[in-house]
């Protein structure tokens, strides 16, 4: 058995991702809730915590996206401070992970290390930090150095950063807190250290002022997918938040890789546990999920989310072209380096373009239909419970993945389905946790102890 499943006691995680600039979450049917109440983030991750997810993962936005110096005014946005609003998190509830999105090139060490390991106190030991970086002139243009890093540089400072703040961390050794009312001093002498930090991106003298968790650090979690963040994750990571997710052969190609990544690191090869971003769609029959897939992705692309894909695609102002109309007929504008949507403009353009124009003309669609059809998709499976439970469980079992970040494509709801149909079909299999056998993030993601 075990020469056919390699992997046959491996259980699926999983947690949620509330994201944070979007436009995937449908704010505009009747069943959604309000994007930033905190009334939406405790049911969200009440829910997550009743279904034995192992973490509640907030997005960060440091800027809104725009498009031509425009508001892209389409997307959710407008959520709290991620840390400040898993601190609330943690006051109502008792075992899920909380883990913060939040960016190295626009924070200093002394200050964030502070922040998660505050976080990190408050929760009992169920702190989780997504590490990120940026590198896109119009978001620094919000902070004091304005401009961005070079490419080359962001996993530079990245990786000192994370460097720092685990010494940072581990600036207090264990017991150094008084315990008792008759000890001669409250901490004891020699037990909290100096940081010196002297590198490239950071020079500062540091006194770390608070002690360790009951994990001992924040999770670290990482989302880079080229070749230099796999290498990040390798040395430096936890978790990995992957896009490769969705095709089982695409999914252990890319555990393979940071397997062989990690041994070159000189880390055991299930050091880091993969948890792609995925969204997961249930109905109680295949064609049911079909058809509930394909009014999410309509209500997801309204006419101008379409436009909008359009005109970053053909780098051109589309906003008054018909939606329901053909494909422009203008050849693209050449792509330059405006970082639209937070992201690098479109490569390839007039590869993709050539294919629209196949397919639209093929199958009669509009412009809005080929976006749908065509455009930028979310990763995600569709299915019956017990489909996807047997769909998981090979995922796990034969080493592509370890699960999966939710993200619900309407909120406050979106968990419901996953937690009371798909969970007790993973559990029936044997696949998922029937109660929690740890406190802390690190315990329920089955990583080994820090030192």
């Amino acid at each position: 058995m075990t020469r056919d499943v390699p992997r046959p006691d491996a259980q699926v995680h999983l947690g949620v991702f509330f994201q944070g600039v979007n436009y995937w979450t449908i704010w505009s049917d009747p069943a959604s809730g309000s994007q930033i109440s905190p009334e939406s983030y405790r049911r969200v991750a009440q829910t997550a915590e009743r279904g034995l997810f192992d973490a509640f993962f907030l997005g960060e936005g440091l800027r809104l996206r725009e498009v031509a110096g425009r508001i892209h005014d389409l997307d959710v946005a407008g959520r709290p401070d991620a840390i400040t609003q898993l601190a609330a998190l943690a006051a109502v509830t008792r075992r899920i992970g909380l883990v913060s999105t939040t960016n190295t090139t626009f924070n200093e060490p002394a200050d964030l290390a502070r922040r998660l390991a505050g976080l990190d106190l408050l929760s009992d030991g169920r702190a989780g930090w997504n590490v990120v970086t940026t590198d896109n002139a119009w978001t620094g243009e919000n902070f004091r150095r304005g401009g961005f890093l070079d490419h080359a540089d962001r996993y530079v400072r990245a990786e000192q950063f994370v460097r720092a703040a685990r010494e940072i961390w581990d600036g207090w050794s264990a017991g150094a807190a008084a315990t008792s009312t008759d000890a001669p001093a409250w901490a004891r002498p020699g037990a909290i250290s100096p940081v010196h930090l002297r590198s490239s991106q950071f020079t500062a003298d540091i006194t770390p002022v608070l002690p360790r968790s009951r994990q001992g650090h924040p999770v670290i979690f990482q989302a880079g997918d080229s070749s230099a963040g796999r290498d990040f994750a390798a040395r430096n990571a936890d978790v990995i938040f992957s896009a490769h997710g969705t095709e089982f052969d695409d999914a252990l190609a890319f555990a393979n890789d940071i397997r062989a990544r990690l041994r070159a690191a000189g880390r055991p090869e299930d050091d880091i546990r993969i948890l792609p971003g995925t969204s997961i769609v249930i109905g109680a029959t295949a064609a049911e999920a079909q058809e509930k897939a394909a009014w999410a992705r309509r209500e997801q692309i309204t006419p101008a989310t379409a436009l909008a894909q359009a005109s970053l695609l053909w780098n051109l102002d589309l906003s008054g072209y018909d939606p329901d109309g053909p494909l422009p007929k203008d050849d693209p504008k050449p792509q330059d380096d405006s970082g639209a949507f937070g992201a690098a403009r479109v490569a390839d353009a007039q590869g993709i373009i050539r294919r629209w124009r196949e397919e639209s003309d093929a199958n009669g669609w509009s412009l809005r239909e080929t976006v749908i059809h065509l455009g930028q998709r979310a990763r995600g499976h569709v299915g019956t419970p017990q489909a996807l439970a047997d769909r998981f469980a090979h995922f796990v079992r034969h080493g592509a993945l370890d699960g999966f970040n939710v993200s619900p494509y309407l909120i406050p709801h979106g968990l419901d389905d996953i937690v009371n149909l798909l969970v007790p079909a993973l559990q029936e299999r044997g696949v998922y946790r029937t109660a929690y056998t740890g406190t802390t993030l690190r315990e329920h993601l089955g990583l080994r102890p820090r030192p």
